[in-house]
């Protein structure tokens, strides 16, 4: 095996610890022959009422709330009757417990993983809730996160959300998982909690337990057999990082402006100290207020909602973006069609063509909201794609009495013609998921593609330069809210590139502040330089790095042309 293993690197940062792999899945035994099939129903239904149940406890411990929130949604997931009913069925074809259960789940998950998109990403759940139900009809362990009693890297072919959302930092110091990509649970949960994560580590589960290794977020370097000299060094350094403090507000080292904005889903997300310390929200994602019901909130509902964020921020800029659901992320109150492909149908915006009220009642509560609080609302719609959509838009928003407008740019179509959507907008708010996603044309959800789903990828960065020319030209603000705003060497290049503001995970605003503050305007220009004359992602992450150190270290930056 080689010495160093390569992977994405999807949040940054060092840690170095041996390596423990993550808990098997329990393996079924040859079937039973049954003799009492209401046994077998009984026991089925006490193990998906036992998994639904721990996965609640552990909600209730869960610090953060996109963890607490995935947990409580796998419970739900558990007391589907729908899948006890799948359960009793199979076990009417005369298998037992277990292999119904697993039988079950697994038809489950097979067709939605056969839907694609969002509902692709849930098979997963699925497949996770099986495999934690049948470890308890097999009286086993339960599959995840081991306990040593003592600190590790963490090694498993991908992470199943209940597990990413309870890793506690405090004995887990990295993930290297084989498979996932930059925009996958694993990644975003990794990024929240400020963990060094690698992903698509395709020999990552050739590495042994106790193996030390050293793991790099920032490269997506694995090093094996380091030395306990190196570890206790990384260790030290990691130590000393997360003591360093960075206060705001966000900007470079000669002055220059950029804030740093938070990606949140309510207020639930904000700290208690949130009007002394966060510069504002860039991308309030309004959708988890729809996720999960019948009926739509309602007005009522959502103002309060959308109150408490405002009221939270006063004088803070607060960037909402209404609801982002569709095909891809299904919502039954939508009554949509089912679509052969559900990543190029009827979602985000385009859902407001067949159901205008819902867009409209959400509208009014944003507006009674903002007039109940002191926060400078902004409010933008996904997946614009057309300047005549981005018009349309614009003009329902400021007929409800709102003043800044803006447009997410997620599809190259938009970022072609970002010039002609600000004739009709404030703002545009760059998606680098989805902009990624549909300019590589790879599935995000697809981890065999991740390498493609990089934000380092030029073309990317292109239309990302692309849209920050034509903001500046309109004297109109660009910002990021995807992931590659939390990464902190693309936040230089993003700022170089002309991008004014960057919004994240909470974890990520201290060492994207401290990265930028060690660059001026003009560096972050050359490092955007660097990153566009790259011939791929791997090249553009590299080369940078390495001109930021040779500039730290001589005081000058090379030539793109020179080895870069």
């Amino acid at each position: 095996m080689a010495d160093v293993l390569r992977g994405l690197g999807v949040s940054a940062g060092a840690a170095a610890g041996p390596a423990l792999r993550m808990g098997r899945v329990p393996r079924l035994p040859a079937p039973r022959t049954v003799t009492d099939q209401a046994a077998e129903r009984a026991a089925a239904r006490d193990a998906l009422d036992q998994v639904g149940r721990e996965l609640a406890e552990r909600a209730t411990r869960a610090a953060d709330p996109a963890a607490r929130a995935i947990l409580e949604a796998q419970a739900l997931i558990a007391k589907d009757p729908m899948l006890a009913e799948s359960c009793d069925g199979a076990i009417g074809a005369g298998l037992d417990a277990a292999h119904a259960v697993h039988t079950a789940f697994t038809e489950q998950a097979d067709g939605l993983r056969a839907a694609g998109g969002y509902l692709a990403e849930r098979a997963a759940d699925l497949e996770d809730l099986r495999d934690r139900a049948v470890a308890w009809l097999l009286g086993e362990p339960m599959p995840g996160i081991p306990d040593p009693g003592r600190p590790f890297v963490l090694i498993a072919e991908d992470l199943a959300p209940a597990d990413t959302a309870t890793l506690d930092p405090r004995r887990v110091l990295g993930l290297v998982t084989a498979r996932g990509g930059p925009t996958s649970h694993t990644a975003i949960l990794a990024r929240a909690l400020g963990l060094p994560a690698v992903v698509a580590c395709q020999e990552a589960l050739t590495i042994e337990d106790g193996t030390l290794i050293h793991i790099d977020g920032d490269t997506g370097a694995v090093t094996l057999r380091v030395t306990a000299d190196r570890v206790a060094q990384i260790a030290a350094d990691a130590a000393r990082s997360r003591a360093e403090t960075f206060t705001g507000p966000g900007r470079t080292a000669d002055g220059h402006r950029v804030p740093l904005l938070l990606n949140i889903g309510s207020a639930d997300d904000l700290p208690a100290d949130a009007a002394a310390d966060v510069e504002g929200v860039g991308l309030l994602r309004t959708e988890l207020l729809f996720l999960g019901r019948h009926d739509a909130p309602g007005l009522d509902e959502q103002r309060e909602a959308y109150t408490r964020v405002f009221r939270a921020l006063p004088g803070r800029r607060v960037v909402l973006r209404t609801l982002d659901a569709g095909a891809d992320k299904p919502l039954p109150f939508l009554s949509l069609a089912d679509e052969p492909n559900p990543a190029l149908g009827i979602r985000g915006l385009r859902t407001s063509r067949t159901r205008p009220e819902v867009l409209d009642t959400q509208l009014a509560a944003v507006a009674e909201a903002a007039a109940a609080a002191d926060a400078d609302v902004w409010v933008m719609a996904p997946m614009v794609s057309t300047a005549r959509e981005a018009a349309d838009f614009a003009a329902r928003v400021r007929a409800h009495g709102l003043s800044k407008v803006g447009a997410m740019i997620e599809v190259p179509a938009a970022a072609l013609r970002a010039a002609q959507i600000l004739d009709h907008v404030d703002f545009l708010s760059i998606g680098t998921n989805d902009l990624g996603q549909y300019t590589m044309a790879a599935d995000r959800q697809c981890g065999e593609l991740a390498d493609l789903l990089d934000p380092w990828q030029p073309a990317l960065l292109d239309l990302i330069a692309s849209c920050a020319r034509a903001g500046k030209a309109a004297g109109k603000p660009v910002g990021v809210c995807g992931e590659a705003a939390s990464d902190p060497w693309l936040a230089c290049v993003l700022v170089g590139l002309g991008i004014s503001s960057l919004s994240m995970s909470r974890a990520a605003v201290a060492r994207v502040g401290s990265q930028l503050s060690m660059h001026t305007f003009d560096d972050c220009a050359r490092l955007a330089e660097t990153a566009l004359a790259a011939a791929d992602a791997i090249t553009a992450r590299a080369a940078v790095m390495a001109a930021s150190s040779l500039f730290r270290a001589t005081g000058g930056f090379p030539s793109p042309v020179d080895g870069f």
